[in-house]
């Protein structure tokens, strides 16, 4: 018996590895047949010639443009034969010279032209020359001497009789000088005529490549800049450890899930107001100069009355009305100031422009920072008046826990989770409406008011008894979750849309390769927070300290160095996606690339690749050395 299991054994392992053998065999068979692996294609004649021609054109990157010059090589020719036929004359076996197999031919006969003593791999084309010596008539492609400077080549001739001689003409465009010439030099032609034959220059294509690639690397500075900007705090929003422990009373969370919306409206009703009010300044750079001057100080004046350094009893109810009130038209100038700024800023460009010269691009640069300012003003002033109404909701709700009773407190998140339900589910509700073009009432009021109450009821009643929602572990989800939704999404799909949103270039590049980067940069950062040693997080936790000063002094002084090695890491992959993404109207070198390529302008594209090597290369490098310094 102790002989039959090792034996049984053995057999089921032959078994099992034989069922994964064929398990291979069949999977692979069938990923040959989706893939079309055909080498039959690899046999064909056409197909080598043409990879031939394409690998050598990438050979030969168009770095340098050369003075070029073309030599005529003629030989007389009779077309049809004169009576008594046609003896060529002599030629110099140690010269450049063709020579023509029959010397004369009837109209439309075939010749075979050989050549002697050309340049080694020379291109040479041939013509065919009239008597009257106004135009050259082609015959046949272009032919390739040889290493040692010969061709043969058999062609047919144009239906062109004459009585008088005619020419056979081989034309090659040459390449003058060297990359060792430091100055121009003149050269003697064999027709004695003396030529000025320039130096090696920097060729067009090499040139295009310079200013792309170098918009390349910028393109992929700044949308890594951007990225990091945003993915740093949203990289603590995906942290499990982080945001696990969260948990927040029903009636907080209801009434912050309710001031968040009217928060932002609020302030998007604010910056209008803000809006209008400074184009009473706009309409001079004087009057926004003495607004900036007048505005800010008023701004502070009223701070300083509202929050005075020392109260010595606390102030009645009109007091606070009158300080809500002064804060309120405070907020309204603060915002005009910001409107101000951008207007100031967007004026800079035609001030700078004539006075830096050849760094007016300082001035381009302050003009689209205001640009920028003024379209974010609103977005910004919604976002603070959002968090300050939630904050405020949070307040009220720690003031109720303090003075109403469990009985009164227990039902009354009830309701206010339904109202917060409705409200989410109306907001998701109107975007759908707006993007699907939804019209009906029922659908965008009705249904999705009532779905939401009664969710936000079942919500409240699930934790009716625990009083609390773990709602770290929900922010957790939605965050991980968006981030794995925009990360699948290639940045070759989203330039398309900001290239309708801003138009091709590289601006559209680097929002496209911005928002792929704060998705990627967002999960490898909140990563390497779950990773961190926890004794420092329990010890900063133990002394009592707010969840911000535990980020601060516990978490942040752990992940500065991964996190800097990232930002090199997803720099580097910037670079190379933008290639990409310049396929898609991105901007960059690799809108360059595709124009040589469709143009089939395979020297031009080589140079483009080299390019994109040697900054990849460079990159790769620095970064190791940077990480190397501060990681």
């Amino acid at each position: 018996m102790a002989d039959k299991e090792p034996t049984k054994r053995g057999l089921r392992h032959s078994l099992l590895v034989a069922l994964i053998i064929i398990a291979g065999v069949v999977i692979y068979a069938y990923g040959f047949g989706v893939t079309k692996v055909n080498l039959s294609e690899i046999k064909s004649e056409t197909r080598r010639a043409q990879l031939t021609r394409v690998l050598r054109a990438l050979a030969r990157p168009d770095l340098l443009t050369y003075e070029r010059i073309d030599t005529n090589t003629d030989i007389p020719f009779y077309m049809p034969c004169p009576p008594g036929g046609f003896t060529p004359p002599e030629q110099d076996p140690y010269s450049r010279h063709i020579t023509v197999d029959p010397p004369c031919v009837q109209p439309g006969d075939d010749i075979t032209v050989r050549g002697v003593n050309f340049s080694p791999n020379a291109r040479v084309t041939l013509y065919l020359v009239p008597p009257s010596g106004d135009l050259n008539l082609t015959l046949g492609q272009k032919i390739l001497a040889d290493a040692t400077g010969e061709f043969t080549q058999t062609v047919s001739t144009r239906e062109r009789p004459s009585d008088q001689q005619q020419t056979i003409r081989a034309i090659t465009r040459e390449s003058i000088g060297t990359i060792f010439h430091r100055a121009d030099v003149q050269i003697t032609t064999a027709t004695g005529n003396t030529l000025t034959v320039k130096s090696p220059r920097v060729s067009q294509s090499a040139k295009d490549t310079w200013d792309k690639i170098i918009e390349t690397v910028f393109l992929a500075l700044l949308a890594t800049t951007f990225g990091v900007f945003i993915a740093v705090p949203l990289s603590f929003l995906a942290a499990r450890n982080l945001m696990k422990d969260i948990k927040i009373p029903l009636v907080k969370l209801a009434l912050q899930l309710i001031a968040i919306p009217v928060g932002a409206a609020i302030g998007i009703l604010l910056a209008q107001w803000a809006q209008d009010f400074s184009t009473v300044f706009t309409g001079h750079a004087l009057l926004v100069v003495l607004g900036l001057v007048v505005l800010p100080a008023l701004v502070y004046l009223a701070l300083r009355w509202s929050f005075p350094a020392v109260e010595e009893e606390p102030p009645t109810l009109g007091l606070r009305i009158s300080r809500s009130i002064v804060l309120t038209v405070a907020s309204v100038v603060g915002i005009t100031v910001l409107f101000l700024t951008a207007d100031l800023l967007s004026r800079v460009r035609n001030w700078l422009a004539p006075r830096l010269a050849d760094f007016a691009f300082i001035g381009g640069f302050a003009s689209t920072i205001g640009d920028i300012l003024a379209a974010i003003i609103t977005l910004i002033t919604a976002l603070l008046a959002a968090g300050l109404l939630s904050n405020m909701g949070g307040r009220l709700a720690i003031w109720l826990q303090g003075h109403l009773p469990n009985r009164v407190l227990r039902p009354l998140a009830l309701p206010l989770m339904a109202l917060a339900g409705a409200v989410i589910f109306l907001l998701i509700a109107q975007a759908i409406s707006w993007l699907y073009r939804i019209n009906d009432p029922l659908k965008i009021f009705w249904v999705p008011g009532a779905v939401g109450a009664a969710f936000g009821l079942l919500l409240a009643w699930h934790n009716y008894k625990q009083e609390v929602v773990n709602i770290g572990l929900t922010i957790y989800y939605l965050a991980r979750t968006t981030f794995n939704g925009i990360r699948s999404i290639e940045p070759l799909v989203v330039v398309i849309v900001f290239v309708v949103w801003v138009g091709i270039g590289p601006f559209a590049g680097s929002l496209a390769l911005a928002l792929h980067t704060v998705a990627s940069l967002a999960k490898l950062y909140s990563e390497q927070v779950e990773s961190i040693l926890p004794g420092p997080l329990e010890a900063v936790q133990a002394t009592g300290a707010t969840r911000l000063q535990t980020v601060v002094y516990a978490v942040i002084p752990q992940i500065v160095p991964p996190y800097i090695s990232f930002t090199l890491y997803r720099w580097d992959i910037n670079v190379r996606m933008s290639t990409i993404i310049g396929f898609a109207g991105g901007g960059g070198i690799g809108f360059l690339l595709q124009q040589n390529i469709r143009l089939l302008n395979y020297q031009a594209a080589s140079v483009n690749m080299l390019a994109i090597a040697i900054v990849v290369a460079s990159m790769d490098y620095l970064s190791s050395k940077v990480r190397e310094r501060i990681v």
